[in-house]
């Protein structure tokens, strides 16, 4: 390999990774942690997450992933997905329980590296004891239904 394409496959990847993709190909995406750009919500969780979505759009009919970043103490009281949802924890902890009422003696924790799917329907509530980041992934509309409806915080 010349020295000169040697230096322009170096600058290649540096300009890439800059822009948060790795790849010379536009149907090969590879983000970067630090290029995720968070924003406040989604409306559907109470205040304090933040979400960053990686890829497609969990609007529509179609595959998307997202990570959700959680506060410390943070709760989700019971409800459930309209499509099968799968969950990846990428840092801190997660814990699940199933059914229509919160029960901290039903609570599973999953520890980083842990995954977790809920088929469609699927009643279910979470916490945080740490701040935590979670990787959602599945077919779009994403969309959260409340077991009770006071507990959405889109009616607050």
């Amino acid at each position: 390999m010349s020295i000169s394409l040697f230096f322009l496959m170096i600058s290649s990847a540096v300009i890439a990774q800059e822009h948060g993709k790795m790849s010379n190909n536009p149907d090969h995406i590879i983000v970067m942690p630090e290029t995720l750009k968070w924003t406040d919500g989604p409306a559907s969780l109470p205040p304090g997450a933040k979400f960053a979505v990686i890829d497609g759009d969990p609007k529509v009919a179609a595959l998307f992933a997202m990570r959700i970043w959680l506060p410390a103490g943070f709760k989700i009281q019971p409800h459930w997905h309209p499509a099968e949802e799968h969950v990846t924890v990428i840092s801190g902890s997660f814990l699940m329980g199933l059914g229509d009422k919160f029960e901290d003696n039903k609570l599973q924790v999953i520890p980083v590296g842990g995954f977790a799917v809920m088929k469609t329907g699927t009643r279910h509530f979470a916490m945080t004891k740490e701040e935590s980041i979670i990787q959602l992934h599945g077919m779009g509309p994403w969309g959260i239904n409340y077991v009770n409806p006071a507990d959405d915080p889109r009616n607050k």
